[in-house]
């Protein structure tokens, strides 16, 4: 191993960061939110919003990565990060508890709170992608992203079925309890994974990268628009951006064409979704297991061929659409989420190399600009996939066409992500042609 690397404990430690993440978001995203529908009769619209808000605030996500940056450190970002976090859960379900005696005020705070919970996620997010693409060694890092995420799944899972049976029976005050409860324990915990994390191995600082100390540090804007110069990382923004707009778009759909063509009941479809996300881990576990070596195929073809796979399963709900009850719905629908798995596991993996790739002293700055990306991605997926649906419905008439519209479109968004997957091979392999450039060497100017 090489030295300064992370073993599996320290990996785990970095889990368990993300499942403290994942417990607090599920809490606002997800409980809070019914909260609002449910016992206060408020509009869907409502949550919609803030849950939009606290991914549009994400894209302060290249300046948190930039400031991790120019620390050199970033398990002070990553506290921290959970420490807003926290505090912004912890507000909003006093917000939503205000919301019943005083609605203006309550949505006024609310969208304070969401938007800090937006920005601990961007901080804490950001920094803890970037320590394991910093310290995690190759053969690992598909792995290392299947467990990071596995453990942030574990988070959700766990926290909604405790904080469920706690919320019984419901009142504001416990509400907030339970909601301030979660938080503080994410905190807590967030400590103890990270004492003496960086300081337990070589400094976050290369051997290349300890003559640029004494360099003057460019303002976020230069540094931001460096990276952006660099065809690699902006490739890959695109690639994520695209990816992360199909792969979110059928979310919010995929549930209403089952009911709408095959009949299913709520608990029919809900039960679609297990089978959906049961793919998703098969799909991650595989990825992670191939990205042990070349011998299953490389990262970059499982990128691609992630999303290629993934379109074609789109194409078969589009069959599913005309075909009717005949089709083999459910298989198509795990096959499809096997897929996605394969594909997100593997992009994540090429993120954590890719964040090395360019000008030293730039991976918070790239990976942030990954994590804008994506989060866009997804506060635009939803609304892209309903306002499309809507608008096919209107156009076509028939619900099942016109939900067959909307799986084309998003298949043809998946072939786009697969291209530029391909073409991020080949700007890869140019970029490693040449030489990295230090800190502060200005580019030569062309004659």
């Amino acid at each position: 191993m090489t030295r300064g690397a992370f073993g599996w404990v320290a990996i785990a430690r970095l889990g368990l960061v993300q499942a403290c993440l994942g417990a607090v978001v599920v809490m606002t995203t997800s409980t809070l939110n019914r909260v609002m529908v449910v016992e206060l009769a408020l509009p869907a619209l409502l949550p919609g919003f803030l849950v939009a808000m606290h991914y549009l605030v994400q894209v302060a996500r290249p300046r948190m990565g930039y400031g991790s940056d120019i620390g050199r450190r970033r398990t002070p970002w990553i506290v921290g990060g959970m420490a807003v976090l926290a505090f912004g859960g912890a507000l909003a379900a006093v917000a939503i508890a205000w919301m019943g005696s005083e609605r203006s005020a309550g949505i006024a705070l609310a969208i304070v709170a969401f938007l800090l919970i937006g920005l601990g996620v961007s901080a804490c997010g950001t920094s803890l992608l970037v320590l394991l693409a910093k310290r995690v060694e190759a053969p690992r890092r598909a792995a290392a992203a299947t467990t990071v995420w596995l453990m942030m799944i574990v988070g959700f899972a766990v926290t909604a079925g405790v904080a469920g049976r706690l919320l019984d029976p419901y009142s504001p005050a416990r509400l907030i309890a339970v909601t301030a409860g979660v938080s503080v324990l994410a905190v807590l915990l967030t400590l103890v994974a990270t004492w003496r994390l960086e300081g337990a191995a070589a400094p976050d600082v290369e051997p290349a990268e300890a003559t640029e100390r004494g360099a003057p540090k460019p303002a976020f804007r230069e540094a931001l628009a460096q990276v952006w110069a660099e065809p690699v990382a902006r490739h890959f923004t695109l690639f994520v951006f695209i990816s992360m707009l199909a792969y979110s778009a059928q979310d919010l759909i995929l549930e209403p064409f089952a009911g709408s063509v095959f009949g299913f009941t709520p608990g029919q479809s809900t039960g679609l979704s297990g089978v959906q996300h049961a793919g998703v881990l098969v799909g991650m576990l595989a990825a992670a297991f191939a990205g042990r070596g070349t011998r299953f195929g490389s990262l970059r073809t499982w990128q691609i061929g992630g999303c290629l796979v993934s379109a074609l399963m789109l194409l078969g709900l589009v069959a599913a659409g005309v075909v009717g009850p005949a089709w083999p719905f459910r298989a198509n629908v795990f096959a499809l989420g096997v897929a996605n798995g394969a594909f997100s596991i593997a992009a994540i993996a090429s993120m954590m190399r890719l964040a090395g790739e360019g000008r030293h002293a730039r991976e918070g700055t790239r990976m942030g600009l990954w994590g804008a990306a994506q989060a866009v991605a997804f506060g635009l997926g939803g609304l892209v996939g309903t306002a499309a649906s809507d608008l096919a419905r209107w156009l076509i008439g028939t619900p099942a066409h016109a939900y067959a519209a909307v799986f084309a479109f998003e298949a043809l968004l998946f072939v786009a992500a697969a291209a530029l997957a391909a073409q991020l091979g080949r700007s890869v392999a140019v970029a490693s042609s040449a030489p990295r450039r230090p800190e502060g060497q200005p580019a030569l100017q062309a004659r």
